[in-house]
């Protein structure tokens, strides 16, 4: 187990999500979900963060803004080193509208917006939170990129994309897989205390986060996931998410359970070793899964109070904690959360997956 290095201290909007290009660009993002965010994108430059690519594209005019960034819960750089920005239209978690929703990607050379792909209303629902996102470049003319859709009061489900034409489709649309567990099979703790959805007013509730955490194994045959309620995580055949011609209750059958994980997870990764990497949020820890199917302790920090989004690259692993479980909404009205936020990063030894 290595020691945790301190990359960036954030004392604005709490990050969710991480990414860190093949030479060593970091770029973070800040969701709307009640803080103020000047900025939805950021990288972090000398110290700063810094609008990225520009205010502009920070500065949306509307949900429905197809020119700009809404609420970006997401952004993960690809095989070929092209950053994409994964926007849920969706701040405050308020219903989707058509254009908000999009995958956006940006040349990293001229750090300029290079594609937006938007999705129809039997993809994207107004109920969808779009909130991981996976790349195998190997596949059509341009590749193909999984999402996972967390919705907390829809269905859940995987969304596969085309990245050359723009069609999307769902596969596993709420799934058992893809969906929260009840208390009675799930009851998350955090910091000693059980982890639900206490409003000021009235009685607790459980969270009912779907599928949240998602990671493509080394040679791209499986895709991996998770509700972020759940112990329990999942994996599916990658060519069966592609399959375009297979129901999807015979996706479904291809699932495996891949078992207990020792904990809640938020964020999913796996290395080009083949190891995949899980997020703890009861724990402060961050485990992986070696190929022989056994797990280990990569990093285990007070300071990992929600460890959330996680990224490789240069040898290490790259890891937000964002305290997402001191917000109001989990403590009776009351924001627990005091900053800062942090960006931590463990050494490895290993590198991303490059499929392409």
């Amino acid at each position: 187990m290595s020691e945790l290095e301190v990359v960036h201290e954030f004392t604005g909007p709490m990050p969710t999500g991480v990414g860190v290009s093949h030479t060593g660009r970091v770029f973070v993002n800040f969701p709307k979900w009640g803080d103020d965010v000047p900025a939805t994108v950021v990288e972090l430059r000398d110290g700063a963060e810094v609008p990225f690519p520009d205010q502009a594209w920070n500065s949306p005019s509307s949900d429905d803004d197809e020119g700009a960034f809404v609420s970006v819960q997401s952004v993960v750089v690809d095989p070929a080193d092209r950053l994409w920005v994964l926007d849920t239209g969706s701040p405050l978690f308020r219903p989707t509208k058509p254009g908000g929703p999009k995958l956006v990607c940006a040349d990293l050379t001229t750090d300029t917006v290079t594609k937006v792909i938007t999705f129809p209303t039997d993809v994207v629902l107004e109920t969808t939170y779009l909130n991981d996102v996976r790349f195998d470049l190997r596949h059509g003319a341009a590749g193909v990129a999984y999402i996972t859709d967390s919705a907390d009061s829809g269905p859940n489900g995987i969304i596969v994309v085309d990245l050359d034409s723009g069609e999307s489709w769902r596969r596993l649309h709420d799934h058992p897989s893809t969906k929260a567990e009840p208390l009675d099979a799930f009851r998350p703790v955090v910091e000693g205390a059980p982890f639900l959805e206490r409003p000021a007013e009235g009685e607790p509730e459980p969270v009912t986060m779907g599928a949240d955490g998602i990671a493509i194994s080394a040679d791209g045959t499986r895709l991996f996931y998770c509700p972020l309620a759940s112990r329990r995580w999942y994996s599916v055949p990658t060519h069966a998410l592609l399959d375009r011609s297979l129901p999807d209750d015979e996706v479904g059958e291809q699932v495996v359970d891949e078992g207990d994980k020792g904990g809640g997870a938020d964020g999913l990764e796996t290395d080009d070793a083949g190891r995949l990497y899980l997020t703890n949020y009861e724990h402060d820890a961050v485990l992986r899964r070696l190929p022989d199917g056994s797990f280990e302790t990569v990093a285990h920090d007070p300071r990992l109070l929600w460890p959330d989004t996680m990224s490789i690259a240069d040898g290490h692993l790259y890891v937000t904690a964002n305290q997402l479980h001191r917000q109001a909404k989990y403590q009776g009205g009351e924001d627990r959360r005091s900053t800062p936020y942090h960006l931590f990063r463990v050494s490895v030894d290993a590198g991303p997956v490059r499929l392409r």
